[in-house]
This record gives structure tokens, sequence and C-alpha cells, in this order.
């Protein structure tokens, strides 16, 4: 079964923060939590249990999908940026809508892991969620040492930055 063929499920919608996500990884469904807290949307993520890597680009792109019409639609600036701290950890995203989807980062974690989580698994789910959205995404990470709050810190800006692509610019009209 490949990535395409793992059955996921999302929805995603303006206003709350609230998350209910099943990916299979109890890390992964934390922190897209924190991200719906920071984009002050409700979403939700199911995965059907298969292998971790499939279940990951399944829900990534899934969350994408489901992000894509509100990304595009009439009156949502279509790009946003934040930046947000976890305890010590700094992290920046800045993203805007485009047929050509790309993920550019400075965040390593070769070799380190959170709570099982490896970091490829993190790459692979912000990649399929870009690729899904069809989102140009920059991340930068400024401060941490400790790689769970780096994690909060990315999904939270990333959060951020993706609610204020979905709405419309204060002042402008819908």
């Amino acid at each position: 079964m490949s990535a395409a063929e793992t059955k996921a499920s999302a929805r995603i919608e303006l206003g709350g923060g609230e998350a209910a996500v099943s990916t299979g990884l109890p890390v992964l469904d934390h922190l897209v939590g924190e991200l719906a807290r920071s984009a002050r949307a409700n979403v939700s993520v199911e995965v059907a249990p298969d292998a971790v890597d499939r279940a990951v680009s399944a829900a990534g792109s899934a969350l994408g999908d489901a992000l894509k019409p509100l990304l595009r639609a009439p009156g949502a600036s279509g790009h946003g940026f934040a930046w947000l701290p976890a305890d010590e950890a700094l992290a920046g995203a800045v993203l805007e809508v485009t047929g050509t989807p790309l993920v550019a980062s400075n965040v390593d974690f070769s070799g380190q892991r959170v709570g099982g989580l490896g970091s490829d698994v993190v790459a692979r789910f912000i990649d399929a969620l870009a690729e899904g959205a069809g989102l140009n995404v920059h991340i930068r990470v400024l401060e941490g040492k400790d790689p769970e709050n780096v994690l909060r810190a990315i999904f939270k800006a990333l959060g951020a930055a993706i609610g204020q692509a979905c709405r419309t610019p204060e002042g402008a009209e819908p």
C-alpha cells in the first residue's frame, strides 16, 4: 500500500483551535494540535493504521488537501508568517500559495528522536502538507536545544502562518 493508498481524512474550519487527530503517532497528534491552536482552526485528521512513513505522508497530504480551498478562498491572503516560542526554542514559518510547492528549512535533527518520532518523519509530514496545499514554506529555527521544544515552536509558527494565509487581511474586502 503506497502513501496515496493509505486511507486518511482531514477537515479544517477556521475559528476555534481544537484538534481531533489520530495518526497512530501520539507525538505527531500533539504537534498537529499545536498547529490547530496557533491557526485558530478546528482540525480533524484520521489515518487508518499503516506503516509509520506512509501514515505520516497520508496525514500531511490529507491536511494539505483540506487546507487548499481555504487558502484559495475569495479574500484569503494566500500568504502568512509567524515567529513563536516554545520554552527556550524560537521558530518562524513563512508561506505562500504557489503552483510549485517547496519546503526550505534550516532544521537538522540528524540522529535525534522525540517520543519515537524521527526528524525525517516531521520533514515528511511538512513536505506532504506543502505539496497537498500547494504551498511554498520556509521554516527557520533561531533558538532551541531541546528537540521537543523546537518541534513545538515549528508547528506553532506553521499553524499561525497557515491561519493568517487563510484569512482575509484586516481592513480588506472579502
